[in-house]
């Protein structure tokens, strides 16, 4: 899916991740501490996503919610699923971007 935050001055920036889906019915982002989506959430809660392919290209209307960091637990759970989900992939890449930070889990509720 297309995951959409905002920089200070309002403009979205769209970036395809993995997602899993959490016994909460809450959507859950794996990512790295020093990405630019973690950035941009921290200066503003607001999201937007949409179904799309490897690529990013949107394959459905965008949906609004809001974002959040989740517990560690639920980062936690939220890397189990997404391992089970995406298998080898997701591990592979865990190996490449180790570089930008540690883990976090940004936990989404659509509005």
């Amino acid at each position: 899916m297309n995951l959409e935050t905002y920089r200070r001055n309002g403009m979205g920036v769209a970036t395809p991740v993995w997602f899993t889906i959490g016994d909460d019915k809450m959507i859950y982002v794996v990512t790295r501490t020093g990405t630019g989506k973690v950035k941009r959430l921290r200066n503003d809660s607001k999201v937007r996503i949409v179904p799309s392919n490897m690529r990013g290209r949107p394959k459905a209307e965008w949906l609004s919610g809001n974002g959040t960091f989740a517990t560690p637990e639920q980062l936690k759970r939220a890397l189990i699923q997404r391992n089970k989900k995406y298998g080898f992939k997701a591990r592979l890449s865990g190996l490449f971007s180790r570089t930008k930070g540690d883990l976090i889990g940004i936990k989404i509720s659509l509005d």
